[in-house]
Formats: C-alpha cells, sequence, structure tokens
C-alpha cells in the first residue's frame, strides 16, 4: 500500500480550465458533497493547487487497487513520515479511518454526520452558467436550457453530451435508482408520490415497495432528485423536481417545455437556499419575502392579470406583496389593486440580487 501512497504523493495533480465557483474550501476541515459530476473533485484540487506540493496528498478512493485494512494501516504513518500537512480523499468511504492532521478534505455525495465543515455543492445555477460560457449574450439563456448545470458538458462535443450524461448517471446510480430516475423524468412537476413511482416501476420490473422507497429517499437524500412541500400542508403530496433539467432531456424523448423552465426556476430558488412552497395555481409561495413566483415563459398581460384574479383570497389571506411571472423575455409591471405584479425575464430575474428579488 505505500508503493500507491508514493504513487499518489508523486503525481502532478492537472486541474485545466478551472473556473471559480461561489462555493471556496477554507483551511478548516472540509467535507464536500454534491451529486456525480458537480465539480466536487475539480474545487479540491484547485484548492491543493495553490499549496506546495510536497504538503499534501491527494488519493481517489474510487482506485480498485485501494485496499481499505492496509490503507487505515499505513496512511497515518505515511502521513507523518512525509509531513503531510493537507490530505484529501476524494470520492471518501466511510470505513476509511480519520485521523488527526493539519488539514483533510473529504468528497462525498452524501452529507454524512461529521465535525467537519460541509460544503454543499450544487451544480451551477445560471449565474456561474455564464462565467464557463465566458458570453452574455443572447444566446447563452438557450444555451442554458440545452447545457444545463453540469460544469463538465462545457467540454462535451454537442452530439455527445447526452449519452455522456446517461453514462455519468448509469456509472453513478444503482440499476433501480436509475430507473426511479428514468421515471421521475417524465413527471417533473407535477405531484408525484412515492406509490405512484411504484405504479408506474412495478409493470416494469420486479420490484418491492419496501425497495422502491429506500432507493427514492436515497436519491432525495443525495440531491438527484428534489421535492416541494404544499403551504401548510406538510403531510399533502409534493411536487417532484430534478436536479437539472439536463437529466430529462438524456433520459425522456419527451417534451413538455413549461415543466422544463418550472423546474429551472425551482432550481435557482433551491440553489440559493429560499425557502419556498406550492399551492393550487401557485408555482412558488415565498412566505419570508411575502411573494408568489409563477413559471410563465411565454405570459401575456391579459392572461396574467386572470390567473391573479384567481389568487386573490391566497394573496389577501397571507398578504402577499408580490407576484412575478418569470418568462423568456417579456418584461412589463401591472397595474394591480391588492398586489403588485411583474413580467420578468429570467435571465434578469435569475441574475439579481436573490435577498432583494426573491
Amino acid at each position: 500500500m505505500n508503493t500507491l501512497l508514493d504513487e499518489y504523493y508523486r503525481y502532478d495533480l492537472h486541474n485545466p480550465g478551472f473556473i471559480e465557483r461561489k462555493q471556496t474550501i477554507s483551511e478548516e476541515h472540509t467535507l464536500v458533497c454534491g451529486i456525480a459530476q458537480s465539480g466536487k473533485s475539480s474545487l479540491i484540487k484547485h484548492y491543493l493547487l495553490g499549496h506546495k506540493k510536497a504538503t499534501y496528498l491527494y488519493l481517489d478512493c474510487r482506485d480498485v487497487r485501494l485496499n481499505i485494512d492496509e490503507l487505515n494501516r499505513t496512511l497515518e504513518p505515511f502521513c507523518r513520515e512525509n509531513k503531510i500537512a493537507i490530505l484529501a480523499l476524494d470520492n471518501y468511504r466511510e470505513e476509511i479511518a480519520l485521523f488527526e492532521l493539519g488539514q483533510i478534505l473529504l468528497t462525498s455525495e452524501i452529507a454524512f454526520e461529521t465535525s467537519f465543515q460541509t460544503l454543499r455543492l450544487d451544480l451551477l445555477d445560471y449565474e456561474e452558467f455564464l462565467a464557463f460560457e465566458n458570453k452574455y449574450d443572447d444566446t447563452a439563456l438557450n444555451h442554458f436550457f440545452q447545457l444545463g448545470g453540469f460544469p463538465a458538458m462545457h467540454r462535451i462535443p454537442s452530439e455527445e453530451r447526452l449519452l455522456y450524461l446517461q453514462k455519468i448517471l448509469t456509472r453513478a446510480l444503482e440499476p433501480i435508482e436509475f430507473s426511479i430516475l428514468m421515471q421521475a423524468s417524465k413527471m417533473v412537476t407535477q405531484k408525484v408520490s412515492a406509490f405512484n413511482l411504484y405504479e408506474r416501476l412495478k409493470g416494469e420490473r420486479k420490484i418491492s415497495k419496501d425497495k422502491l422507497y429506500l432507493h427514492l429517499q436515497s436519491l432525495y437524500d443525495r440531491g438527484y432528485l428534489k421535492s416541494l412541500d404544499k403551504f401548510n400542508h406538510p403531510s399533502a403530496v409534493k411536487k417532484l423536481y430534478l436536479c437539472d433539467i439536463a437529466i430529462k432531456q438524456a433520459l425522456t424523448l419527451q417534451k413538455h417545455f413549461g415543466r422544463v423552465f418550472e423546474n429551472l426556476v425551482f432550481s435557482e430558488l433551491d440553489k440559493h437556499g429560499v425557502e419556498c412552497y406550492y399551492d393550487e395555481g401557485i408555482d412558488f409561495y415565498l412566505p419570508s419575502k411575502a411573494q408568489i413566483v409563477l413559471a410563465s415563459p411565454f405570459a401575456n398581460e391579459h392572461a396574467l392579470f386572470k390567473k391573479v384574479e384567481a389568487l386573490e383570497a391566497f394573496i389577501v389571506s397571507n398578504r402577499v406583496r408580490e407576484v412575478i411571472a418569470v418568462t423568456m423575455n417579456l418584461e412589463s409591471t401591472l397595474s394591480h389593486p391588492i398586489s403588485r405584479i411583474e413580467m420578468i425575464p429570467f435571465a434578469q430575474w435569475a441574475l439579481a440580487d436573490q435577498e432583494e428579488t426573491t
């Protein structure tokens, strides 16, 4: 095992074309968690490359040559002998024993119990996507719809992107989890229970309810799937969303731009940690902002005014101050007696200061 550790210690790390993310690693012990291809390895390598090579050891725990028992016996003595100050265990497995050291960095899909600082690395939001695009013209939003938030998609030829994403998901997920994700991709933005998914999947493969529920929860825990509660009804059926719209394009031929757009709006709210709920006729209610957000890519003023009229009881009872319709490119302010109504293009809404606009 010392031979393998020495091999890693002598490696020259490469992290070409790294683009700064909103999340950064400090000098504390840190667990970086996020789904496959969210950029965890690149973030850690970028941090390590800011230090002298002899002071750190980077180890990818997926290496099939690793023997955990041997590693647990040799890793600490190796670090002491070589005066290593920073140990980075990429794709960390919890059976690997940790020990006292200057700084330890871990990556994992799951945020497990630890005393380390936990850094949740989401996929790119729209602002980060623009940094990867290196352009801010009218084509950027359309490109965002095509690529989604996976950082690596910018380096993949266009004809290979969907197959690349399928390969990544197949490798990262168990077969039953991949089947669940495929089915979920057909049901985005809908009210979906675990039983609904079970009913859909049992016709395709033999599966027990318990097994499905277990793997479904794992997809939620790791962040591949997201859910949204109904306001003031936590036991009601939740709405289902994907962590990224590119997954829907990769796993289904189904086209429904309205649902994709709503998922995109949800993802921006989710990545900014905005507390929100759905209600009947309401895509997103943000109680801390006294605001309703509607995903309305092709809204017009007349249709929007009629929609708000249908929501007057909710607006009055919850003292909603503002209704924002996020559109593809339409911008307008409507006069309404009980609430401010704005139509805001997605690119403008997503780039605005979240504290002020959401």
